[in-house]
């Protein structure tokens, strides 16, 4: 077995591990807010401070991955996440607690851009589709156990503090897994066999950088602000945001949304809950095949474009249904088609930084996923507050759609074919 797929399962574990901790706050909200005394609101900011710390801090840890290698990297920004992860369970009052969500959100920052940064080193192009998928497809695994298994952690090992405890500890442990087994590129790893290193060196950069498919070492870094001079860039941020503010959603409100509209018990909520991140997993897959399936055939712009445009259409679809929905299996049937859309949309939008930011990868995913991650800080606080003030959750779900009609439409703009060197005239002589 080539050693490259260690890798692809090792990145599916750390998306296991990463939503499961940010997942788990959902299903603990009603505890945590009966204990420590908060509202819909505050629980409201305790949730957005995770997406605002995640945001803000994807550029400078995807420069960091680009720096210093993802293996450092990936080990700190663990330990660190980890760490919040346990201190969850030990703050008590508002403010420490969106602080320390903040400080948490901070820490996981790191994770995908890091990964990003590896599978340009350790991954042939035609076969970065379908590891996003495996990457982000752990992720959902990840929350969608994390509904039904936290309810029963909590119960099991006494209290949601102790939760908090539990995974906190797991994190630390893979940290130290991840650094003694990694290295930052396949060519320096003790368990690489030659032909695997030859294979890969020669086929994990796109034809039209040189020859032999060496990363380009002569490529000077990309500033964030050349970023935004980038049509490619403005737009993949943009449907971005569309994609988390949808997404977000079934890992911060939906759990308390189905029990509250519907009556339910923690744990009938727990498994309905789980059903659309398992949906999610299915439609990374699909997308992730379809991209490679497409880019094998030599159809590279088609194979980011037609799994997106389609994801869109269907996340936009299943938002809109759920406005009318008046039971609880029909509610879930309609974000499962939603989210089963809106994670069709990650292998595409992360093969495409990948595609266009070279060395920069790091960065350049980065950079998308802070400004799509506003879309995950504005669901965070729209969700409760739009309920409050219309008195309806419509409103909410209406957004949610209009905003993937949107993305759709910057879809068949966006060239994965044209770096970003290429689109600014970068060169090593600037």
């Amino acid at each position: 077995m080539p050693t490259r797929f260690f890798l692809i399962f090792g990145a599916f574990l750390v998306s296991v591990l990463m939503w499961v901790d940010r997942a788990c706050i959902s299903a603990a909200k009603e505890d945590m807010a009966t204990d420590l005394g908060f509202s819909d609101q505050q629980m409201g900011w305790v949730m957005s401070a995770f997406a605002l710390g995640y945001a803000l801090f994807q550029v400078p840890s995807g420069k960091l991955a680009d720096r210093f290698g993802p293996r450092r990297v990936m080990t700190v920004v663990c330990l660190v996440w980890s760490a919040f992860t346990a201190l969850t369970g030990v703050v008590r009052g508002l403010a420490p607690m969106i602080g320390l969500r903040f400080f948490f959100g901070m820490g996981e920052a790191g994770g995908y851009p890091t990964l990003a940064r590896a599978f340009t080193s350790w991954l042939p192009m035609n076969e970065r589709g379908i590891t996003n998928s495996i990457s982000f497809s752990g992720g959902r695994l990840g929350a969608a156990l994390a509904m039904p298994g936290v309810v029963w952690l909590i119960h099991t090992l006494g209290g949601w503090q102790q939760t908090f405890w539990f995974f906190g500890a797991l994190g630390i442990g893979f940290a130290v897994m991840w650094f003694l087994l990694f290295r930052d590129l396949p060519e320096n790893h003790f368990a690489v066999s030659e032909a695997e290193a030859k294979h890969i060196v020669h086929s994990r950069s796109p034809k039209r950088d040189n020859e032999n498919g060496n990363v380009r070492s002569a490529e000077m870094p990309i500033r964030f602000t050349q970023m935004l001079q980038s049509p490619n860039m403005l737009m993949l941020m943009v449907q971005y945001v569309a994609h988390n503010f949808t997404f977000f959603f079934t890992v911060t409100w939906f759990f308390p949304y189905l029990k509250g509209e519907y009556s339910l018990t923690s744990e009938q909520t727990g498994l309905y809950a789980a059903a659309p991140l398992l949906c999610g997993v299915v439609g990374n897959w699909l997308a992730g095949f379809t991209v490679d399936r497409l880019y094998s055939q030599g159809r590279w712009t088609l194979s980011r474009r037609l799994p997106a445009a389609i994801g869109f259409a269907l996340a936009a679809i299943g938002m809109s249904l759920c406005v009318n929905m008046t039971t609880p299996a029909a509610a879930v049937i309609c974000m499962c088609v939603a989210i089963f859309g809106s994670d069709m949309i990650l292998s595409p939008s992360w093969s495409t930084c990948m595609d266009i930011g070279g060395n920069s990868a790091g960065a350049v995913s980065g950079a998308m996923n802070m400004v799509g991650n506003l879309g995950a800080f504005a669901t965070s606080l729209s969700f409760p507050y739009l309920l409050a003030y219309f008195d309806a959750h419509q409103p909410f779900f209406y957004i949610a759609a209009a905003l993937n009609v949107a993305a759709i439409f910057m879809w068949f703009r966006i060239r994965p074919d044209r770096s970003m060197h290429e689109e600014l005239n970068l060169s090593a002589a600037s």
